[in-house]
């Protein structure tokens, strides 16, 4: 008995800390070794969302019913926009705030002629909650990280996931879905920054 619960803690320890970090698949950081700047591109074709891993039409259609209920339709108007601008150009954002402050040696940005493009492949995206004084929970991302070559896509050099990256209440937005999230877009950045200046000393 004793040997099966040893056994059960080992399994939940070696899942803990899996998430919340970034996981290396395949390849290595060589690649980046002569580059000075990284296209990258995001996408959510396949994501999920929350832990009944709803779609995003699913999901969307719930808060709409959720915020006009509870607020007004003036304040669904306005979240609806803002989720679709966080999507299109805000979570970019936050990813090349949270790496670009720690890979100093390559720059990543969007939409640039770069020899490698990283796409960053949402999978599952938690939301969160905001409760005020009450407290809050982070949002958190799992998603692909993926190396092409920009010229020739099917080429993957580096595969890597971000497995649960839990944001940080960082951002002014954070009372929202779309600030929590873009917050785990910024740390997860952040974690994959460090891997790669750690790699490129």
């Amino acid at each position: 008995m004793k040997k099966l619960f040893l056994m059960l803690f080992m399994a939940i320890a070696t899942t803990a800390i899996a998430q919340n970090q970034i996981n290396f698949q395949s390849g290595n950081f060589d690649f980046l070794k002569d580059q000075t700047e990284v296209n990258v591109q995001l996408k959510f074709d396949n994501a999920t969302y929350q832990e009944k891993n709803l779609t995003e039409v699913q999901y969307i259609e719930n808060r709409k019913a959720d915020i006009t209920a509870k607020k007004s339709e003036k304040v669904w108007e306005n979240w609806i926009y803002q989720w679709d601008r966080f999507k299109s150009t805000e979570y970019l954002e936050y990813f090349f705030k949270g790496i670009n402050a720690k890979s100093k040696k390559v720059t990543f940005r969007n939409d640039v002629k770069a020899k490698y493009t990283l796409i960053i492949d949402a999978k599952w995206i938690y939301a969160g909650w905001y409760g005020g004084m009450i407290g809050s929970q982070e949002a958190k991302l799992t998603a692909n990280l993926t190396f092409v070559e920009t010229e020739n896509p099917s080429n993957i050099v580096m595969k890597l996931q971000a497995d649960k990256i839990q944001g940080k209440q960082m951002n002014r937005d954070f009372n929202w879905e779309y600030g929590r999230i873009a917050a785990a877009y910024e740390v997860t950045g952040k974690k994959l920054g460090k891997e790669i200046k750690n790699a490129l000393k």
